[in-house]
């Protein structure tokens, strides 16, 4: 996978800070974003995210995600 990947979530993941339901417990199974980060470095140095994908689903919404929770368009 790569920055500008078509993804979409195969796994049911649980999330609470979406825009359209804070707070409450939002599953986004099957929502489709784009990869716009793949985390391997902060301020310079090498990290090991336990989520390195950064997703943006919508104008307003970016999740961290696994390889694993997610497929290829």
């Amino acid at each position: 996978m790569k920055v500008g990947d078509r993804i979409r979530v195969k796994d049911s993941v649980v999330v609470y800070h979406h825009p359209e339901h804070r707070g409450e417990a939002f599953d986004i199974k099957g929502i489709e974003g784009e990869i716009v980060d793949i985390v391997t470095q902060w301020q310079g140095r090498p990290v090991s995210a336990n989520l390195p994908l950064l997703v943006q689903i919508s104008k307003k919404f970016k999740v961290h995600l696994r390889e694993n929770e997610v497929e290829l368009m």
